[in-house]
Formats: C-alpha cells, structure tokens, sequence
C-alpha cells in the first residue's frame, strides 16, 4: 500500500487508508499481549495508517497497546478513539453505571487515553454512543472546545441516528460517523428492525448529501459470515465466496470490497492475525465486476427477504 491509497476522511484533511484496524478483538486480549502487538505492528509494515480503538475496549488495556505500537510513530498514523456513555465497570458483567456527556465526562475521558495512548492529541474523538437526555447544542460546545484546545483534530459520532447527527451538523462540522455496516446486516435494533436497512433508508442519503466520512465496522458480521448459523446465512456465504473463487480471493476480500463499493470512506476491520489483515488489505484494493455485484445483490437480497419472513 502506498499514499496514493489514501483518501480523505470526509471533508477533513486527515488521509487514512481505505482499511482502518480496530482493536476490539474478539478473540484475542484486549490489552497489551504479544498476540495484538504483532496484529498492530504487521498493520504498519503493510501501510496501514488509520487505527479505531475505545476507552471501553478493555477498560483501557486497547489504548494502552496502541499506544506502545506507535509510540516513535506518531506522526504517521491517524488514531480514532470513542468515549463511552458509561464508567468503567465494577466487576465482570456489570454494564458500567450510564452518564451524561457532561463537560468533565468528555474532557476528563480524553485526558485518560491520551496518557494511555502515550500522545498530546487524538485525530479524531468519536461519541461511542447516543445521549438523548443531554442537549445537543451542549455536547457540541464541548467537543468543539477540545477541538480548539488542540487534545482532538476532529470529533464525531458512533452508533447514532441520521437525525442525531443532522442535529450536531446543524451546530458544528463534525468529521464523520462510525456504524454497523455489512453485506448481510444479520443484527436488529430494538425494535427488531434490520440495522443495516435502517441504515440505507436513513443514514447513507445524509452522508452521500454532506459529504461525512464514513467508517463501516464489521465487514464479516461480527463473525457471522466466517461460520454462518443458518441455511440462509450459509446461502449467502456460498454465492460470496463463489465470486471470491471466480476473483482468485478471499471471502474477507469481497466482503471488504462491497462496503467500499457502496461510496463509504474506509472499512473498519479487527484482523486478529497477518493472514487476516491480508486478506481484508486486498478487498481495499479489489474492483468487483458487474457481474460480480449482481450476483451479490441478488444473493443479499434473497437473505433479506429471508430475515423478513423470520421476523413476522
């Protein structure tokens, strides 16, 4: 990967490559283990320059190993990070007691994973996730206040709603969302309405309109496309790694390569290993032919449609 991979994440001057690196593994330690170290460091020799992590991966231990990987590198890297709704939980399977975005809240928060994240300031400070009882105009003033203080270059939001975030829009220039985003769009809200179509319905003329950057977490459906659970799942698996064989790649490829072929900025992705940082590097870069979006639009829609009759 080279520079001239790099795009601008909405209408800022930050280049990031089109693959950014999480750190909320799921398999391996969220926190300062040889395994993440090495996940991190391959990211950086393969060019990758956009990396997400969050105060709540770990409580803490994400940022921290992040922070040792580029530590002498700072300059070359773009780091995202999201302050969460909650305090840190008192023990295992306790949620964390919810908070406000209050003024201390998101403020005190960053100054934490700056220290952990051994930098003066973040690229980007994200809203991990929503607030209803806060006003908007309040939160905004904040986060534009860390903006001028230089601790953030820019700030945004995680896990909103289109009107959410035409409301900060309308108060500030905000960089960017991060949200689900996926070929099989397998979760529901609580409504139990599909997130990704809510998504197409809502968010995606916003960002389309405005211009936002946009990250797409989850290109393998939080796991569900590597091991399908249901023969409709398993159905579309089939037909992406058939354009996978026809293409002489991976299913992780295609499935990176659809979420940039629907005009989203960057795909977030949380390889736990070289041979997975690989494969989704390769998707970054991969055209799908007509035929090969015909054939997965037709194969997404065929599950859609299953989900449908499933939840009626």
């Amino acid at each position: 990967m080279t520079t001239s991979d790099r795009v601008f994440l909405g209408q800022t001057d930050l280049q990031v490559s089109r693959l950014c690196q999480g750190t909320a593994f799921r398999h391996l330690p969220r926190a300062d283990s040889p395994e993440a170290l090495a996940v991190l460091h391959h990211c950086l020799d393969q060019g990758i320059n956009f990396f997400d992590t969050a105060q709540a991966y770990g409580w803490g231990g994400a940022e921290e190993v992040l922070g040792r990987v580029v530590a002498g590198r700072r300059d070359e890297v773009v780091l995202c990070t999201k302050v969460p709704a909650s305090l840190a939980p008192t023990s295992d399977g306790d949620p964390g007691e919810r908070v406000r975005y209050t003024r201390a809240h998101l403020t005190d928060r960053l100054e934490e994973s700056l220290r952990r994240l051994r930098t003066d300031r973040v690229d980007l400070y994200l809203l991990h996730h929503r607030d209803a009882g806060t006003p908007p105009e309040a939160i905004a003033e904040v986060m534009e206040g860390l903006v001028q203080a230089g601790k953030t270059r820019y700030w945004g939001v995680s896990n909103h709603r289109a009107a959410e975030v035409e409301a900060f829009l309308a108060l500030a220039p905000i960089a960017g969302v991060e949200d689900y985003y996926n070929i099989a769009g397998s979760h529901c809200d609580e409504a139990g309405r599909s997130r990704v179509e809510i998504y197409e319905e809502e968010m995606l003329p916003l960002l389309r309109r405005t211009g936002l950057g946009c990250l797409a977490f989850s290109p393998m459906d939080t796991g569900l496309l590597v091991r399908p659970n249901d023969p409709a799942l398993a159905a579309l698996v089939a037909a992406i790694d058939q354009v996978a064989a026809d293409l002489g790649t991976a299913r992780a490829a295609i499935c990176v390569a659809w979420v940039l072929h629907q005009g989203l900025t960057c795909v977030l992705a949380g390889a736990e290993s070289a041979a997975h940082v690989n494969a989704n590097l390769q998707g970054t870069c991969l055209q799908l032919p007509a035929d090969a979006r015909a054939a997965l639009d037709q194969a997404r829609r065929t599950y859609r449609a299953s989900q449908q009759e499933q939840r009626m």
